[in-house]
């Protein structure tokens, strides 16, 4: 693969904003340079998937998001989620010692619970992506997680045990995202869907319940499709097409 692209520069840090991925997206609608980071201490308006928010509490966390411009098409930027989703995976595995799984499309699991979510919005020209805002925030240092998520989310300090240096876990994240985001751009489709496809214990043979758009749908997982949605086989045969929704551990564990 070319060399690296450097991601993480040009560089703003904050104390505080409202939300990490509404400052790059000013970047790049102004031309910022691919591998530019907005990163913060604090969000006070952090948002997920599905239009979630994000709690992110006051200097435990690694909150930033960094502008890509991928040369490919809409059609594609599926596959782009997972390609974030696998770097930012192997990158925790690295800083941490620890075992991550990816919940498609990239919820990043540490023993069965969420430790980051990651939000990929794109904006695009009819045949081209003009550019990937890619936000992504990590549960570090937290040593107790907010009651009302406790259930579902972790930490890196609550299994390893001890503080982490934020600043060498994101060298760490971005030397790893860079890794898969060039194999992206210059293997294709394919080689993403397939190293996810061996990273992810929810690609495949997963009894699931989806919380779509349309309501929830049950089944068991049975692979991704060429533009990286996710086959359910359903209880009737047939196989249905995921576009949205959470994918959750059926029957709960």
């Amino acid at each position: 693969m070319s060399s690296p692209l450097h991601f993480g520069y040009p560089r703003f840090d904050f104390d505080r904003v409202e939300s990490t991925m509404t400052e790059a997206s000013l970047c790049a609608e102004a031309g910022a340079e691919e591998g530019t980071i907005v990163i913060a201490d604090q969000q006070t308006e952090g948002r997920g998937r599905l239009g979630r928010s994000w709690i992110s509490e006051p200097g435990m966390g690694l909150y930033f998001s960094l502008v890509l411009r991928p040369p490919t098409s809409p059609e594609h930027a599926a596959v782009l989620t997972l390609a974030m989703g696998l770097g930012v995976a192997r990158g925790l595995a690295k800083a941490s010692g620890s075992v991550f799984d990816i919940r498609w499309p990239n919820d990043v699991l540490l023993n069965g619970k969420k430790c980051c979510g990651i939000l990929v919005e794109s904006v695009a020209d009819v045949e081209l992506l003009r550019y990937a805002i890619v936000g992504v925030g990590v549960n570090v240092n937290q040593q107790n997680m907010p009651k009302e998520i406790a259930a579902s989310a972790t930490s890196l300090r609550a299994n390893v045990g001890h503080m982490f240096d934020k600043e060498a876990v994101l060298d760490d994240v971005l030397c790893s995202l860079e890794f898969y985001y060039a194999l992206f751009c210059e293997q294709g489709a394919a080689s993403i869907i397939e190293a996810f496809s061996k990273a992810s214990s929810y690609v495949s043979g997963k009894s699931v319940r989806v919380d779509a758009p349309g309501g929830d749908i049950y089944g068991v997982t049975a692979g991704l499709s060429d533009a990286g949605v996710l086959l359910l086989s359903k209880r009737n045969g047939s196989i249905e097409p995921i576009l949205a929704g959470s994918v959750r551990p059926w029957p709960k564990q």
